[in-house]
């Protein structure tokens, strides 16, 4: 699918039938028949993707979306669930004229990708789970809920330490602290109120049953030290999805569009190829 990219992105808002709205960054293209959608990790925003989404955006169209009580999207009042923020990026597809869209996600946003996939197989052209799970297991609902009252009654500077060394490697954040500390500057602006919706929402999520279902190409990639979502629960994604591939990077945790965007980039890239072929 050859394209030509039109014009620099550029930021929008969909508003929402409960008088929310999402935001968005777009890198447009002449074609609506494919574009890729890219959702970031738990109290990220869309900015998660900059060292990733204009390599991507010089091949296809690109719309990098700032969740539900993230970003500069709406801060709504909860409960929120995966069900959700998967229809909310229905709406902004659907504003911005697109056919079908390869769904790519990080922690979080893999969570809401797969989702998308199951909600919407319509419109779903090819899967892109990194760093992410189906289910984060049997005590997830109490695991979320400690997390999310951390927030709560500490604060999020409080929880920097802990978030940076499950984010990135050692090595990363030595050589990379301008990353690193930019990462931080997002998940401090968070929300609380819309961070603990967003928490119990992830330990709620299991897609677990609804995995061989999917009839898509998907891309399953994680961190070798990855110790917020295994490599455990990527090989359990692997072997339920028919039409999938496993990728672990060495060394890498976390957050690998920010550690290893460029392993990213390459596997967007091979994805887009077969979803393309299959247009």
């Amino acid at each position: 699918m050859a394209v030509t990219q039109n014009a620099p992105p550029q930021t929008g808002k969909t508003a929402l039938e409960d008088d929310a709205f999402i935001h968005y960054q777009h890198y447009q293209h002449d074609s609506k028949e494919l574009c890729v959608i890219l959702v970031h990790s738990l109290a990220q925003d869309y900015r998660f993707w900059r060292w990733v989404a204009p390599a991507i955006a010089s091949k296809v169209p690109v719309i990098c979306v700032d969740l539900r009580g993230h970003g500069r999207s709406a801060k709504s009042a909860g409960p929120y669930a995966m069900s959700l923020f998967a229809d909310d990026i229905k709406k902004v597809m659907r504003d911005l004229g697109y056919k079908k869209a390869i769904m790519a996600g990080t922690s979080l946003g893999g969570c809401v990708a797969l989702q998308f996939s199951i909600d919407h197989p319509q419109l779903t052209a090819a899967l892109a789970l990194i760093d992410t799970t189906a289910w984060y297991g049997h005590t997830a609902p109490d695991d979320w809920e400690k997390r999310a009252q951390k927030a709560r009654s500490e604060g999020f500077a409080s929880m920097v330490p802990f978030q940076t060394t499950r984010w990135f490697s050692e090595q990363f954040r030595v050589d990379h602290p301008e990353r690193v500390q930019q990462c931080v500057e997002t998940f401090l602006a968070n929300d609380v109120d819309a961070y603990i919706e967003t928490c119990r929402a992830m330990g709620a999520f299991n897609a677990s049953a609804e995995l061989p279902k999917i009839r898509v190409p998907a891309a399953i990639v994680v961190g070798a030290e990855d110790y917020a979502a295994p490599v455990e629960m990527s090989q359990i994604m692997h072997d339920a999805i028919p039409d999938s591939t496993l990728t672990i990077i060495p060394a890498a945790r976390h957050l690998t569009p920010v550690e290893t965007p460029d392993v990213i980039t390459e596997t967007l890239g091979k994805l887009l190829k077969k979803a393309s072929m299959n247009q």
